[in-house]
Parts: structure tokens; sequence; C-alpha cells
């Protein structure tokens, strides 16, 4: 018997906001089935499967025409369950890969012509600030061959120190999760003012996902995470993308995906501002073929 935990809601709400067509939800990732997609070894956490098919059920009942699916640790640096989702997903799913900092150009390549848009990296912790931030920029240098971006997961604190790898990318970076700053800590901390730092400075190549506010709260409402939110998407509007974050692995609780839907009318109060948000620029960053 399979006694792995779930990670997402079996029965979340219908939102009540009705998103734009062609919505793109930029952040989710897929779990298995572990039958046809093992586990990486190295990883720390055993989820349950969150299939493809459980996705995309998922963004039929939230309403959303895009997405692009984000590998793992879960499954390390085997992308093969994020390029079998994407070859499902009808030309509305793309993928940013997960790579070692010396993968090989023609892994690369392939990565790219299967629909993988970018690559990400964990700096979760000063040991890997120092371990990998220079080879991650060296590598820069070929994902702007492909026209691939970098994506970062950051924790919080450690942005301060990221400064020159984001600074200095020969491509564009994507900021993950509003850089996990803790948002108990209000607008006015050290380390959200230097997200806003980071975005200022690279106005036409800096991005950041509104994604994660019930990860960067710890309150039932999520209303400070959505606050943090609405002042990147006021000040920041043409860099921003919004993803649900689906299925929550590793989380202090299940959400409710059609909450996370209806917290966009306090993130982007105006409808301009959400097809922005939610159609125009992930158009752009991640190069959607035209519908």
């Amino acid at each position: 018997m399979d006694t792995r935990e779930p990670t997402w809601h079996p029965n979340p709400g219908i939102p009540a906001l009705a998103l734009p067509p062609l919505a793109c939800d930029a952040h989710v990732h897929v779990f298995g089935p572990l039958a046809r997609f093992p586990f990486d070894a190295a990883s720390a956490i055993r989820p349950g499967d969150a299939p493809r098919e459980a996705l995309f059920a998922l963004h039929r009942r939230l309403g959303i025409g895009r997405c692009v699916i984000v590998q793992s640790l879960v499954h390390g640096f085997d992308n093969r369950v994020v390029e079998d989702a994407i070859a499902a997903g009808g030309g509305r799913y793309l993928g940013v890969a997960l790579v070692p900092s010396d993968v090989p150009d023609a892994e690369l390549a392939r990565l790219a012509a299967a629909g993988l848009r970018g690559v990400r990296f964990n700096f979760m912790s000063a040991e890997a600030v120092a371990r990998d931030a220079g080879p991650v920029l060296a590598l820069t240098r070929r994902l702007a061959a492909l026209d691939m971006h970098l994506q970062l997961q950051i924790e919080g604190p450690l942005i301060h120190s990221l400064a020159r790898l984001i600074g200095e990318s020969a491509v564009q970076v994507v900021i993950d999760h509003m850089g996990r700053v803790d948002a108990a800590l209000g607008p006015g901390h050290a380390d959200f003012r230097a997200l806003r730092s980071q975005l200022r400075a690279g106005r036409d190549r800096t991005w950041v996902k509104l994604s994660g506010i019930d990860r960067i709260s710890k309150r039932a409402d999520y209303s400070d995470g959505i606050e943090l939110a609405g002042l990147l998407a006021a000040e920041f509007p043409d860099q921003c993308v919004w993803g649900t974050d689906w299925p929550h692995p590793n989380h202090w609780h299940v959400p409710d995906d059609g909450a996370l839907v209806d917290a966009l009318a306090r993130i982007a109060p105006s409808a301009t501002l959400r097809e922005q948000i939610l159609v125009r620029n992930p158009a752009d960053l991640y190069r959607f073929e035209p519908a």
C-alpha cells in the first residue's frame, strides 16, 4: 500500500475571480507516477503522486490556459517527468529544468528543444552560495546561446549575497516565490528591500514570481504575503509572473488553489494589471507559441 502523503487539495474551490484567456500558472511541479518516474535517491521528501492528469484537471477547474512546470528536487536531474507533461500539454505547457552546472551543451540543447525554457538552481544555504554561485554564473553564458533563462530559489536572507550572480548573469533571471522572504517581517525589512533593489537594477532582465503567498505567510488568510505580492505587482508590473506552486510539497499546510487564484483580486486589483501579469508577461518570458 502506498502510504506517501498527498500534497494537493482534493477538491479546491472554484474561484470567484474569472481569469483572462490564456492566463498562465508559471510555477507548478509534477510528481510521478512513481512507477514511471522514480524519485531521486537524494530527495529528502517522498510526496504522493501528483501526475500530469491531476494538474491538467486543476487548470481546467481554475480557468488557466497556460502553464510552466518546474522540475523538482524530488526527481533530481532526471527531467523526463516534466518533458512528458509538456509533450501531453498540447503546446500550452512549457518547463524549467533542473541540471548540474556542468551539464553538457548537448543536453541543454535537447532540453531546450523539448520545451524547457530555463534552468533552476536552489540557493537555500550560505554554503550553496559559496559553492555554486560562480559555476552557475559561468553556465549562464552557455544558456544565452539557447535563449534559456536562469531561475533561482532563494532563502530570503541570502538574496543579499546573490547580488553579483543576479547582476552579472548573461541571461534573464527569475526569482522564485518572492525570494522566500518572511512576510511577517513586513515590507520594510532588509530582505524585501533587497529584492526590490534587485528588480529595480534589472528592469529589463530580472523577474519575480508572485507565487508562494501561502509559504511566506503563516496567516490563515495569507494577508501579509498578499501585501508583499501586491507591492511588487504595483511597482514592477512588467517583471512579474504568477503561479500556484501546486502541488505544495514540504509545506506547513495544503492550500486551496481556488483561494490562491482569488487572492489575485487583491494582488493585482485591475483587470489590466492581471492581464499583464498572467498573460503578456509569461508570453514574453517563456515564449509561448501564439494561440
